[in-house]
């Protein structure tokens, strides 16, 4: 290990080091599991909007989207990126203030499947039981991506052994989120959005000048046969362009239909000390946003020019924004130091959602599981305690999935993403906005949505042609079709829930 090495391990474990800090500050502030879990519903718009967002996007944002630019070019990577950014902007306008009022609303819910379950008058807990169930199955794995891509960014520049690194990141995650819960982790979130953000536009500087300037990067792209095409891609094995066609569009685009069933993010609009502050908090999210998921794009392209060639897979490719850094790193201790922050930046993303999901995970299992239908006289202090130790087991499940360093983190997300995105999502929309929908409108909407994730992803994908549509847009489609036809078909919800409706969507004060 050289001298610039060890600089950069220095300013990372200084980074780590303060998260923890934060962990024990907030430890003492969270003593209820209201405070645990939505931070006592005090947070500022500045906090709610970057936490929600860095929160969202986890490792993928600095490895997985340059890794698919640098790979194919802007097509893939710039289509996902706005289908991103229109979901996070609607989500922000349409979803936020309603949720925000109606979970008060709904008996004050402080996670997503209470609200479910308050929502729809649900005595039996059967939404609380399943929507606890798809948390865990699609957040263990997602969970397990970010620990990989801990484990890969040691080991690519340090040479470390893949698996202690990967261990080592996730005790870090799991020591502060336990600590701490919501109230840290949000205040780390917001730390490490903005760190994000700079670690993505000092990347693209030095990734710029490196090439040789913009014309350099522009020259080299144009080279390569649909690279800069947003209806074409280019092919890295035959070295020719490849039609990009309205079905891989409309697949791309599809993420944004993400954004309306993801509890880490939904649970930020919950969390807002007041939900007029929801427009300031909008506008930032959109604007750091956009910012950077440009900027993930475009350092892709920067990438395959300044080092072209480097990498023929896409576990490779993932490694371009960590590559950068390294060669940044090697020219003396100053930028050694920079560079360490900068790959700092890899472990905010990678942390930032983590975290969020480690939380939102355990507290399905205490809250919801434990509390909600086990044990439903347990205190605040027990609920805490059984959710800590929830997320060094969940934690403990997901390092056991990243033992494979050779997984891509961008498919494992995009999987996630889908089953979150078509379980939770048209409850979501069709629980704010229609008062029609009834609670076993809501299960078989939830039920078919995600099992209709895995049916497309394993089983009708590989049939190729027309079924290689991301599962996420059909499976969605099909949840809010059950939706419909359960809920016509079955008796009106009754006057209570409906007035709670309308109190929701009105502007009478909730609270």
């Amino acid at each position: 290990m050289t001298r610039e090495h060890i600089f950069m391990l220095v300013a990372m474990a200084l980074y780590m080091i303060l998260v923890l800090a934060i962990g024990v500050l907030y430890a003492r502030k969270s003593k209820t599991a209201g405070e645990f879990y939505l931070g006592g519903r005090g947070l500022s718009p500045l906090v709610t909007a970057m936490s929600a967002e860095a929160s969202d996007m986890s490792s993928w944002l600095l490895m997985g989207l340059p890794g698919l630019a640098y790979l194919t070019g802007i097509a893939d990577a710039g289509w996902t990126a706005i289908g991103l950014a229109v979901g996070t902007w609607v989500n922000w306008l349409i979803v936020a203030k309603r949720l925000r009022r109606y979970t008060v609303v709904a008996k004050n819910s402080i996670t997503i499947p209470d609200f479910f379950s308050n929502r729809f008058h649900d005595k039996n807990k059967v939404l609380m039981s399943i929507s606890a169930i798809v948390i865990l199955v699609f957040f263990v794995p997602y969970t397990a991506s970010g620990f990989a891509a801990c484990g890969r960014l040691f080991q690519s520049i340090f040479g470390l052994n893949y698996t202690a690194a990967m261990l080592i990141s996730a005790l870090v995650i799991v020591l502060y989120t336990a600590i701490g819960g919501f109230l840290a982790e949000s205040t780390t979130d917001t730390i490490q959005g903005f760190l994000m953000s700079g670690a993505l536009v000092a990347i693209l500087i030095f990734g710029v000048v490196s090439a040789g300037g913009i014309g350099a990067v522009v020259e080299n792209a144009q080279s390569m046969p649909g690279f800069l095409s947003m209806i074409q891609t280019y092919n890295p094995a035959s070295g020719a362009a490849e039609p990009y066609g309205a079905l891989k569009i409309c697949s791309m685009i599809a993420w944004g239909l993400g954004y309306f069933g993801m509890p880490h993010v939904l649970l930020r609009f919950m969390a807002i000390r007041n939900p007029h502050e929801l427009t300031l908090s909008r506008r930032i999210a959109t604007v750091w946003v956009v910012i950077s998921l440009a900027a993930a794009v475009i350092i892709g392209v920067v990438g395959s020019a300044m080092l072209p060639g480097e990498f023929t897979t896409s576990a490779e490719a993932e490694t371009i924004f960590i590559k950068i850094a390294e060669v940044m790193g090697s020219n003396g201790v100053v930028t050694a130091l920079l560079a360490g922050l900068i790959l700092a930046g890899i472990l905010a993303a990678t942390m930032s959602t983590s975290d969020s999901q480690l939380l939102v995970a355990s507290s399905s299992v205490s809250q919801n599981f434990v509390k909600g239908l086990i044990y439903k006289k347990a205190s605040d202090k027990t609920v805490m305690w059984i959710s800590r130790v929830t997320v060094i087991v969940i934690a403990v499940i997901g390092a056991l999935i990243a033992l494979d360093p050779n997984s891509s983190i961008f498919d494992i997300v995009s999987f996630a993403w889908a089953g979150f995105g078509a379980a939770f999502g048209p409850v979501i929309l069709f629980s704010l906005f229609w008062k029609r929908t009834t609670l076993w409108g809501a299960f078989a909407g939830m039920l078919s949505g995600g099992v209709m994730v895995f049916v497309w992803k394993f089983l009708l994908n590989p049939l190729g042609g027309v079924w290689e549509i991301y599962e996420l847009l059909p499976s969605f489609l099909v949840a809010c079709a059950a939706i419909l036809l359960v809920s016509l078909l079955g008796k009106k919800p009754s006057k209570e829930i409906e007035e709670e409706f309308e109190l929701a969507a009105s502007d009478r004060p909730v609270e």
